[in-house]
């Protein structure tokens, strides 16, 4: 029998493969994805090196960070392991950055752009630093954010074949979205990245940037392919396991997103980290409530608001979207007093009071939450007026956009939330019709603004506020109206879903109201006993 020789062959082409410039510098990283960057560091630094960049692609910045300090550690004039660190203080779609932590690592480099440029050893390098330098230059950051990304695009043209210059690229795109989600923006970037998910399936960078670029409702689905694939291309890093739920959220596939979301919050270690809220409350547990809120899964939901509370953390948020998407607003829930250091907090657990109020029919209670909120809205309006607001710094010494920026969503939703109470208070007070009418004027507002994603950014979308209230009305036509726009921006929202159920019901559709209640079944399938 002759031997089969192929797969010996085959070993040693992909071992070839890999050994570029001075050691390995294309591989699979041990749970975190397959990175290519050939460089001039020493092969002992390779390991680290790759390791950190697949973190910085999965918005692991800590990690990344060390990850980069041990390849200079081993190798002192590795020029790339300084970049890689400086690009862990800009964190792009989220609008954050620290620019002078990043200059102080290039500084670690050398002295100047021109020492700096020296220590590089390929014309690829000194291309790659060259774009740092711009995107931690001179000038406002947002200017820099720009011409950042013109000046890895220019990268990009220049090595065609260079997968990680296309997904820094996109990327870079990605983070001139000042004014919020823009469309044109997105789908640049997506139209980058996806002639190279068929030919760099395992790149975190790609998938990553990808559901980024499909993270709305309406283009969603074109990023469930990518979706899938990240779970599996970077299975210890939290983030990636979060960043799945985005779409799945979008497309409301709450099994998912609940699947997704416990995944991360177990590899996050339940550890708080420097900067960030503790453990129990944060960005990966107030998703994962929400997915439990809309599975119907409410004592496991309770649970985790109790938990945050009692750890101190800014609850708030989390305590607010329990009770709006519960009605529990004589529960132990609603008793709870979170701490609300800063104007947004103040102002959302007043929204919140003054909802839970009204429901309850304690239209004093309500004015006086009203007025904190009016208190609150006036702080707000005019920090916004100045500068942006710090609570929203993902950590410390991280720069917000400027003002007329981010804050056009964030006062946005302020007005909304103010004028629904307005209207509920009306609405209760016997004028209706105004009520109404100043429902669809915030309803209008809101579908102004940019999408956000994840859970509602509007905590009770105007939308479905405006069919509840004309159900009871008895208005069930328009009332389905309104429903069918909230799904629209909150699909399978099972809030909306349970108002479009009735007002077909109402309206006498029963077809309508079965599929509608076929639907929620669906979802409910894992709910509480009731």
């Amino acid at each position: 029998m002759i031997p089969d020789m192929r797969q010996p062959i085959r070993f040693l082409l992909v071992l070839a493969c890999l050994l570029v410039v001075s050691g390995r510098t294309e591989a699979q990283r041990p749970g975190v994805g397959q990175v290519s960057f050939p460089n001039s560091g020493a092969a002992a630094a390779q390991e680290d090196f790759l390791t950190g960049l697949a973190q910085l692609h999965n918005f692991e910045y800590g990690p990344a960070a060390e990850f980069f300090r041990k390849a200079q550690q081993t190798d002192p004039a590795f020029a790339m392991a300084y970049w890689g660190e400086a690009m862990t203080y800009t964190h792009p779609v989220w609008m954050e950055q620290n620019a002078q932590a990043a200059r102080d690592v290039l500084a670690r480099l050398g002295a100047s752009p021109e020492a700096r440029l020296a220590k590089a050893k390929t014309e690829r390098e000194k291309d790659y630093l060259r774009a740092i330098e711009v995107l931690y230059g001179d000038g406002d950051k947002q200017a820099r954010d720009i011409r950042y990304a013109e000046a890895m695009e220019n990268v990009r043209k220049k090595y065609p074949d260079d997968v990680e210059a296309a997904a820094f690229a996109a990327l870079a795109l990605l983070g001139t979205a000042h004014a919020g989600r823009d469309f044109g923006i997105y789908m640049r970037a997506a139209a980058i990245l996806e002639p190279w998910f068929p030919s760099h399936p395992k790149h975190p960078g790609i998938a990553h940037y990808l559901i980024h670029s499909y993270d709305d409702p309406i283009h969603a689905p074109l990023g469930l392919r990518a979706a899938r694939e990240y779970s599996k291309i970077a299975p210890s890093a939290a983030h990636a396991q979060h960043m799945t739920s985005h779409i799945f959220v979008a497309t409301g596939m709450w099994d998912d997103v609940v699947a997704a979301n416990e995944t991360a919050v177990k590899l996050s270690g339940g550890v708080a980290t420097a900067g960030r809220p503790p453990a129990p409350c944060g960005h990966y547990p107030s998703w994962l409530m929400y997915g439990y809120l809309q599975q119907g899964r409410i004592t496991v939901a309770r649970d985790m608001v109790k938990a945050c509370h009692a750890a101190g953390g800014a609850s708030v948020g989390m305590r607010t979207r329990y009770l709006i998407d519960t009605d529990e607003w004589t529960g132990e829930i609603a008793s709870l007093t979170p701490k609300a250091a800063q104007p947004a907090g103040a102002f959302t657990l007043a929204f919140s009071d003054a909802f839970g109020a009204i429901r309850r029919g304690d239209l004093p209670a309500a004015r006086a939450a009203f007025a904190k909120m009016q208190e609150a809205r006036k702080t707000l309006e005019g920090a916004a007026a100045k500068t942006a607001d710090p609570a929203h710094a993902g950590m410390p010494g991280m720069a917000m956009p400027a003002p007329g920026a981010y804050d056009a969503g964030a006062i946005g939703r302020v007005r909304i939330l103010h004028d629904e109470i307005a209207a509920l208070l009306k609405h209760k007070e016997g004028a209706s019709k105004e009520a109404v009418t100043m429902l669809r004027s915030a309803a209008a507002l809101e579908d102004t603004l940019p999408f956000e994603f994840g859970p509602p950014f509007i905590d009770k979308p105007a939308y479905e506020l405006l069919g509840e209230v004309l159900l009871e009305m008895n208005q069930p036509k328009d009332a389905r109206t309104a429903f069918e726009k909230a799904l629209a921006r909150t699909p399978e929202r099972t809030q909306a879903l349970t108002g479009l159920m009735k007002a077909a019901a109402q309206s006498g559709d029963s077809k309508k109201e079965a599929e509608i209640r076929a639907r929620l079944q669906a979802i409910w399938h894992r709910a509480d006993k009731r």
